[in-house]
């Protein structure tokens, strides 16, 4: 509660004996005051009412503007009300006064951001990008609503205990996995970060909320079921284009935006004479330069004169939905049964066809286009069979060391 007292500070007048007229407001005990600008003969004062005395059209002006700031006061802490931000006389006084910095609601931040993101599209972000972010929005409105029951919050509520319910939403009420709901916080992690760069909040409520990750085993396809698939033939066309291009990406490590994008130019000669790919990732902007093995030149010739290509395309690549679909429909048919995804191929080239085969994580790494090595340690298990046979290498080389050490001893 609070109240509003207008009053006059009789002890100090101006030459002609006015006095300043106050407002002093009142709430839980504590107040703060403010000059109203407007002068009055204390004479002609009504300090029971708060008002000039008198029917003269200056005294009714004076007592009009005095209503208007006390109706304006009655509005601002409305204003504070529906923020859920308490009602304090300072708070009051510079809402007034405009002293206060506006208030900054989350998910108003949050569109804005987004918002810049769509622009972006294409230049500093990928459309996959835009979407987790939409996405993310999308669950944080629903989680407001639930939890809170309201439309939007102020930023400067939200504290750990937000964070850990709106994780604890995303699992339970959402039916997210572990890791999808950790990224799902993770992008509003970054709002919070827009906010504290701003100045709306005084201190970052992640301070004490640790992002852990759960280790995920990453599927990918042995060189048998690569083989299988390969020789799987289908009575309808679309399956085999899919197929194609899913296979083309086993071999060349490319992620989904990427070979559908791919075009004659991203073609050059390389140091060895042979032909490879020359290409910038469109999730990273990162150059991945690679050779073309000898399946993936197949599959490129293949498709060499399809009429159905355009603006210099190599590859008849359908919408990743689309894509998706259909590869559990050709699991189905090879045999296979693991999930088949567009991603599943990049985990297939870094394991499979490179790292299986002798290639080194450093090569891997570069032809997939990482910026860090630890990237490619997610996509990277190295497999029982490369590791027995680098300990029998091994044994090899120290029988060696054994024999040439009898043979020294007298």
């Amino acid at each position: 509660m609070y109240s509003l007292l207008f009053y006059l500070r009789k002890y100090k007048t101006d030459r002609v004996g006015r006095s300043m007229i106050y407002v002093r407001i009142t709430a839980n005990g504590k107040r703060a005051e403010f000059s109203t600008g407007r002068k009055v003969h204390p004479s002609k004062w009504d300090s029971a009412y708060g008002k000039v005395l008198g029917f003269s059209q200056e005294v009714r002006q004076l007592n009009a503007q005095l209503a208007k700031i006390k109706t304006d006061l009655y509005r601002y802490a409305e204003k504070l009300g529906d923020r859920e931000e308490p009602i304090t006389a300072v708070s009051l006084k510079e809402s007034y006064l405009g002293l206060n910095k506006p208030v900054k609601m989350l998910l108003e931040i949050f569109q804005e951001h987004n918002d810049r993101v769509d622009k972006l599209v294409g230049q500093d972000f990928a459309a996959g990008t835009a979407e987790r972010y939409r996405t993310a929005e999308s669950h944080l409105a629903k989680y407001i609503q639930h939890d809170y029951g309201k439309k939007d919050i102020p930023v400067k509520q939200v504290d750990h205990a937000f964070i850990t319910g709106f994780e604890y939403y995303l699992k339970t009420r959402r039916k997210c996995s572990h890791n999808t709901a950790i990224k799902y916080v993770v992008n509003f992690k970054k709002i919070i970060r827009i906010a504290y760069a701003n100045g709306w909040i005084t201190k970052d409520p992640f301070a004490s909320y640790k992002v852990r990750l759960k280790n995920v085993e990453r599927e990918f396809l042995t060189a048998e079921e690569l083989q299988q698939l390969m020789d799987t033939p289908f009575q309808h066309q679309r399956l085999e284009h899919v197929r194609d291009c899913f296979v083309f990406c086993c071999f060349t490590g490319l992620a989904y935006a990427d070979v559908k994008k791919l075009t004659h130019d991203d073609f050059v000669t390389g140091i060895d004479g042979e032909l490879w790919i020359n290409t910038k990732r469109t999730k990273t902007k990162t150059k991945s330069n690679i050779p073309v093995l000898p399946t993936a030149l197949m599959i490129l010739e293949k498709y060499e004169d399809n009429p159905y290509l355009v603006n210099n395309r190599v590859l008849p690549v359908l919408t990743n939905q689309k894509m998706n679909a259909y590869l559990k429909e050709i699991a189905v048919l090879s045999g296979i049964k693991k999930n088949l995804t567009t991603h599943l191929a990049r985990h297939t080239f870094a394991n499979t066809v490179t790292l299986s085969n002798g290639v080194s994580i450093e090569s891997v790494s570069k032809m997939l286009g990482h910026k860090s090595l630890r990237t490619t340690q997610h996509y990277a298990k190295i497999l029982n069979r490369k590791v027995s046979e680098d300990m029998q290498m091994l044994k090899e080389k120290l029988q060696v060391k054994d024999r040439i050490h009898r043979s020294n001893q007298p």
